[in-house]
């Protein structure tokens, strides 16, 4: 593969700031491309910028006055043109609309007559021929890398000048880069823009949804174009799309019949003309028809069917799916609903399905106005049926249009990525994380899941709302196998950790070796972490690491219970190797409360005051460094009476300190505690396939260990020699398995 490191590190999340114009498009990712194709501003193969042509076909004015065009580029080989290329901002759309007939127009004009042009916005890069509506090259930017010999064979000078074009369909390729996967460094953190699209959010309402950034992040770390892409846990499958997007094969499976239908309903193909027609058809029926008196309510209600499936969850205050909604609505809905299945093209009926079942979540009597404005349906806020004391009643026909042009944009977005290359690989289907039957072993290039953390949600018994009344079936057998704690069968704790277990061993069969898989968790209870880590040793995981990682979001139960609610989450890596490590276990030789402790004091000083997910985050990371999770999950797994206990609490910003004129609690002496963090440093820097310096090292210690009491730097170096090797230009690798005593104190 070429080298092809010519943006020299630059961060592609710039482009969602909305600060990243055109012109810094230009100059920061367009020069550099066109550079290392072998273009220049002068000599053989040559950049013309910004050359002036006169519109072949428009004038303006009584004297007919020529209007002048320009591209942005127009490259030259051998003394003809070649092809042109326009830039854009990060924010335009390149793969349909006006821009792609802008940048044809100068194409085809009769000064330049090339059969291909391109277009770029930094985002993305696309390449077309005049004579086909379909593009011959698209690429995601910021994997660049991973194209760049399609990149140089389609517009390369030499191809030109050899006259020889050949098409490309990139968005899936069978040829794979040589890449050593299993000495890939974990992917940072990063600030995500959760609602910077519109093909998941406003789409329709859902109990939790990944950060589609996020999922980008670690789908282009992680794999290449044409690779396979598995989410067990699929949910509105955020994992599928985006791998779709990124040119690569998705398997996007769940046991909720709901979530399936919404990804089957997103991705169909339609004819979008035909969408709207028939949406406006049924509105303006449903507008002259719907019923305007209580004796047109009862009638409606004797004529169109509705859903009265029982509500299962114990909790709930509303028993039955129809007692959900007045009667007015009730009849409204049942009207709307069979008009729609009235609609002949079975593609569009669904996607005004999805519509229809959207609308739900702001028609029923759960929903209310908030005091932060706009309103939330107790479903999603309570995780729960619970009437509103004073419901909030919106008008069914205005919001069938929002969400209908809710779903439209998103349609829209995704409509360049749903060809059928990638559709044929793409596989949609409702099914059980704990079989994977189906799936061939060693079948998997990357996992990417986020599984249901207990009994937090209870994801079937929820949905019933929305299963009803698109008559989707849910089973007693679907909720036996469902992945989750309590629920209508009140399974138990153990019964939930016997299927997360299976889960894992099925996703272990089906990954390549030498491949990854991340595991995203927000529990808060260390036993989940334990079932998860040890499961996954013992089927021959290796453990790589954990990266904190922000949602994006902070939810209401975030606000109303912050010790008992996790609003960020945990990415845990594994890697499937022929010979795994096991985490090592440290005999600990201290109680763990003083470990505990010191965590705590640790993370409080490092921020200047420390929340529960901090706090949390890194005893979770410390625990599954040593190997002491399981004793958190049996002795610490609510933290909340240590920390209200010994630490000061401050409700404002919901952070903990160190209590005022109070030293740290710790009785660790500082040499065993300098051990615990240089050990759980270099740890975390071995993941991550990094050697830190000397001063890495003492700067990153030093904060940890404010107590009043200073360690001198020799003091930390002396300790630093008995854990850890030097190994050339002052860097440090911890000692090798074998050489490193496994006592911690």
């Amino acid at each position: 593969m070429a080298d092809t490191n010519f943006f020299n590190g630059f961060d592609f999340q710039l482009l969602e700031t909305g600060e990243f114009k055109e012109d810094a498009v230009r100059e920061e990712l367009i020069h550099p491309i066109l550079k290392k194709l072998g273009y220049k501003a002068y000599g053989h193969n040559r950049i013309l910028y910004s050359k002036t042509l006169q519109h072949p076909f428009v004038k303006i004015g009584s004297q007919k006055r020529q209007i002048n065009v320009i591209p942005d580029y127009l490259l030259e080989v051998a003394g003809n043109y070649a092809w042109v290329l326009d830039a854009k901002s990060p924010s335009e759309n390149i793969t349909s609309g006006s821009n792609i007939e802008q940048v044809y127009s100068y194409a085809i004009h009769p000064d330049i007559k090339v059969e291909y042009f391109a277009l770029c916005n930094g985002k993305e890069f696309v390449v077309y021929s005049i004579n086909s509506k379909e593009p011959i090259l698209f690429f995601q930017l910021s994997e660049i890398d991973k194209h760049w010999e399609e990149i140089e064979k389609v517009l390369g000078p030499d191809r030109f000048a050899e006259k020889k074009i050949e098409k490309f369909t990139l968005k899936i390729k069978d040829k794979k880069p040589e890449i050593n996967y299993s000495e890939l460094k974990l992917p940072k953190p990063i600030k995500p823009r959760k609602f910077a699209t519109r093909r998941h959010y406003g789409v329709h309402g859902y109990f939790t949804r990944q950060s589609w950034d996020i999922l980008q992040h670690y789908i282009k770390h992680f794999t290449s174009p044409g690779e396979t892409i598995l989410d067990p846990f699929g949910g509105t499958g955020v994992t599928a799309i985006e791998s779709i997007i990124l040119g690569r094969k998705a398997i996007n499976i769940d046991i909720n019949p709901l979530t399936i239908f919404i990804v089957n309903a997103l991705t169909i193909p339609v004819d979008f003309e035909l969408l709207t027609s028939e949406f406006n058809k049924i509105k303006d029926t449903f507008d002259k028809k719907r019923p305007k008196s209580n004796v047109e309510i009862k009638e409606f209600l004797t004529k169109y069917k509705f859903p009265t499936n029982k509500i299962l969850m114990k909790d709930a205050n509303i028993k039955s799916v129809d007692k959900l909604f007045t009667k007015k609505v009730l009849s409204e809905l049942a009207y709307l609903k069979h008009l729609i299945l009235k609609v002949k093209d079975k593609k569009i009926q669904k996607v005004l399905l999805l519509v229809f079942s959207g609308l739900l979540t702001k028609v029923n009597l759960t929903y209310h106005n908030s005091k932060t404005g706009g309103g939330d349906a107790g479903i999603f806020r309570y995780y729960r049926y619970r009437r509103a004391p004073n419901p909030t009643v919106l008008d069914v026909s205005k919001f069938f249009e929002v969400r209908f042009k809710r779903i439209f944009a998103a349609k829209k977005e995704l409509e360049p990525f749903l060809d059928e290359v990638s559709l044929s690989n793409f596989t949609n289907i409702k099914s059980t994380a704990t079989d994977l039957s189906f799936l061939e072993t060693e079948s998997v290039d990357y996992i990417y899941t986020d599984p249901p953390y207990g009994k937090k949600i209870q994801y079937l018994d929820l949905s019933i709302m929305w299963t009803a009344w698109l008559d989707l079936e849910v089973t007693d057998e679907d909720r036996k196998i469902e992945v989750i704690e309590g629920g209508s069968l009140k399974k138990s704790k153990d019964e939930y950790s016997e299927l997360l277990a299976k889960s894992i061993k099925e996703m272990y069969r089906v990954l390549k070796f030498n491949r990854w898989m991340s595991f995203v968790f927000a529990h808060k209870d260390p036993h989940y972490w334990h079932i998860i880590v040890e499961t996954a040793e013992k089927c021959g995981f290796e453990y790589a690491g954990a990266v904190k990682q922000d949602n994006g979001q902070s939810s209401f139960k975030k606000r109303q219970n912050p010790f008992s609610v996790l609003t960020g989450q945990l990415i845990i890596n594994f890697i499937k190797k022929e010979t795994p490590k096991a985490i090592q276990k440290f005999n600990l030789g201290s109680d763990i409360y003083d470990l505990v402790i010191e965590t705590i004091e640790s993370v409080i000083a490092q921020n200047d005051g420390a929340d529960l997910e901090q706090i949390n985050d890194e005893l979770i990371i410390k625990g599954l460094e040593f190997g002491f999770l399981d004793i958190l999950s049996k002795e610490y797994k609510d933290l909340t009476p240590i920390l209200m206990n010994e630490f000061e609490y401050n409700e404002k910003n919901q952070k903990f300190y160190i209590k005022t004129n109070q030293k740290f609690k710790t009785k660790i002496p500082l040499d065993q505690r300098i051990r615990y963090f240089l050990l759980s440093y270099l740890k975390r820097k071995e993941y991550e396939k990094e050697y830190p310096t000397t001063d890495d090292i003492i700067l990153d210690i030093m904060p940890l260990l404010k107590n009043g009491l200073t360690p001198q730097n020799q003091t930390i170096l002396n300790i630093l020699e008995s854990i850890a090797d030097e190994i050339g230009n002052n860097r440090w690798r911890l000692k090798q398995e074998g050489q490193l005593k496994l006592e911690l104190f």
